[in-house]
């Protein structure tokens, strides 16, 4: 019952830190992207941002995962909400399929 609210200073600074840099990995990700991964949002572009949440928030949280491979989920997960933009625009079916 007493590592309930308070555990340690160390896994409090490591949420920070861990925290801290998944979000500017997120955000320079995002930035690299452009604005098409936040605007115009669709409910397929709600999922994956719902998804690159959570992921972030394993990311912060999580002692067991690395930064540098909850970057590579978050890249993984915009460049595959790129890659689905970039082919509705090309093909009617999948622009019916996604919206």
């Amino acid at each position: 019952m007493q590592d309930l609210f308070f555990n340690n200073w160390e896994g409090m600074i490591r949420i920070v830190i861990q925290t801290i840099l998944a979000y500017f990995s997120m955000v320079i990700f995002l930035r690299i992207t452009g604005k098409r991964t936040l605007s115009k949002m669709n409910a397929f572009d709600f999922v994956v941002t719902v998804a690159m949440g959570s992921t972030l928030a394993t990311v912060a949280l999580s002692k067991k995962l690395p930064i540098a491979e909850g970057a590579l989920a978050i890249f993984i997960l915009i460049g595959l909400q790129y890659a689905i933009a970039w082919l509705s625009v090309r093909s009617k079916t999948i622009k019916n399929l996604i919206t």
